[in-house]
């Protein structure tokens, strides 16, 4: 049996990597480029776990069912686009949450996640639209009331209950932006983005 010397390079461990040390967002990547080759419907977590090259123990560990991964995935996103959209560098309060809101709806409504979901599986998005909130529309209604009280304490933003205007606001994105390319050409949809500009920024006026 031979020995190694010491200048010779250190063995790699062929061993798996343990499931806590395995990050989410190298399964959720996986779950991105399957769902947008192959659609929902046609995913299984076998397929997930095989393209993020884990085990399916490690994703059972986390999530019970495609449904619940592709849910992840989606607050990831969206999260993603709030964080980008909503930059404190406006005149005021009501410029900050209008021009955030115009630009997250514009992005919702062309992002390649959910153009193929309404596409191949739009009856995963039912429950969201009609039965109850899920983490993104969650956290979505939190920012924008966060941004209406900012908006009243500098004066930009008329008074009223920011829970309610908040809903409002988001009642009216939801469908400028899922229902926007059953209204507009894409090359129109700057048009849908100008009118949501202006209906937002009236509602929201002193």
């Amino acid at each position: 049996m031979s020995q190694r010397n010491s200048d010779s390079e250190p063995e790699t461990s062929t061993r798996p990597a343990p499931a806590n040390a395995i990050g989410e967002e190298r399964i959720l990547d996986a779950s991105y480029e399957l769902l947008l080759a192959i659609g929902m419907r046609r995913m299984t977590m076998a397929d997930i776990a095989r393209h993020a090259e884990v085990s399916r123990a490690t994703l059972y560990r986390r999530w019970p069912n495609v449904q619940a991964v592709v849910a992840a995935l989606m607050t990831r996103e969206w999260t993603t686009a709030l964080v980008s959209a909503f930059q404190p560098d406006a005149a005021d309060g009501k410029t900050l949450l209008v021009e955030g809101v115009v630009e997250v709806v514009a992005k919702t409504r062309v992002h390649p996640l959910m153009r193929k979901i309404i596409e191949l599986d739009p009856e995963f998005l039912t429950p969201y639209l009609l039965e109850r909130r899920g983490s993104s529309t969650v956290a979505h209604l939190a920012l924008v009331e966060e941004g209406i009280k900012a908006g009243q304490a500098d004066g930009s933003i008329r008074e009223g209950d920011p829970v309610w205007l908040a809903r409002q606001i988001i009642l009216v994105s939801l469908a400028s932006a899922v229902s926007g390319p059953v209204m507009a050409e894409k090359d129109e949809y700057t048009k849908l983005d100008e009118e949501l500009r202006a209906m937002l920024d009236r509602y929201l006026r002193p």
